[in-house]
């Protein structure tokens, strides 16, 4: 069976169309008017060994907030069809990535039950054309939208471009090894029986 899906999500801020394969080779083609941002999904899609496609239309005019946060929520929804029922899969998945000085540890759990624990900080506003607080933004739009328990940890890192690009790659990393298929697994990995 095929690990995949795809949606459009219009509001009266945005417009996106995203498309995810779990079983991928790591292609993407990304596309959101908000240039950092599209450099760190595309983290998620190599590192991750994921297949995804983004394109956003959005108020950015306004600012790049609505936009990502909406990009978020599409992602999360898109990754749950994809995943389905969940079963077989190894649900946990944990990385910790260095780039240069940076160094971040991503641990999640595909539960169903959504929390973002967050603990990187950034000592610039802005991360390119990107609100440095959207990161946080994004990854919670996405945990409440997808089922997702994930907790994110900058250790070490001056440099702000490096401690949200390790983030982005460990998320890609930890979410590879949460959506594998584990052989061992009959049904879905729960006590419930059911995710």
């Amino acid at each position: 069976m095929r690990r995949a899906a795809e949606l459009k999500r219009t509001t009266n801020e945005t417009e996106i169309t995203a498309s995810f394969a779990v079983d991928g080779s790591g292609t993407y083609e990304i596309s959101t008017g908000v240039g950092f941002f599209d450099h760190m999904l595309c983290h998620v899609a190599r590192h991750g060994f994921f297949d995804l496609a983004v394109k956003a239309e959005g108020d950015l005019h306004v600012d790049c907030h609505h936009t990502i946060e909406d990009v978020g929520i599409a992602l999360g929804r898109v990754i749950s069809d994809a995943l389905g029922n969940r079963e077989g899969i190894a649900r946990y998945g944990e990385a910790t990535v260095p780039m240069e000085d940076a160094l971040v540890l991503v641990a999640l759990d595909i539960s169903g039950r959504p929390f973002l624990a967050f603990d990187v900080e950034f000592t610039t506003p802005r991360l390119g054309d990107m609100d440095a607080e959207m990161v946080e933004e994004f990854f919670r739009a996405l945990c409440l939208h997808m089922g997702l328990n994930l907790h994110m940890r900058a250790i070490a890192g001056k440099n702000n471009h490096h401690i949200a690009e390790a983030a982005f790659k460990a998320f890609g990393r930890a979410m590879d090894q949460a959506t594998a298929i584990d052989p061992r697994v009959k049904g879905v990995l729960s006590t419930k029986g059911v995710f």
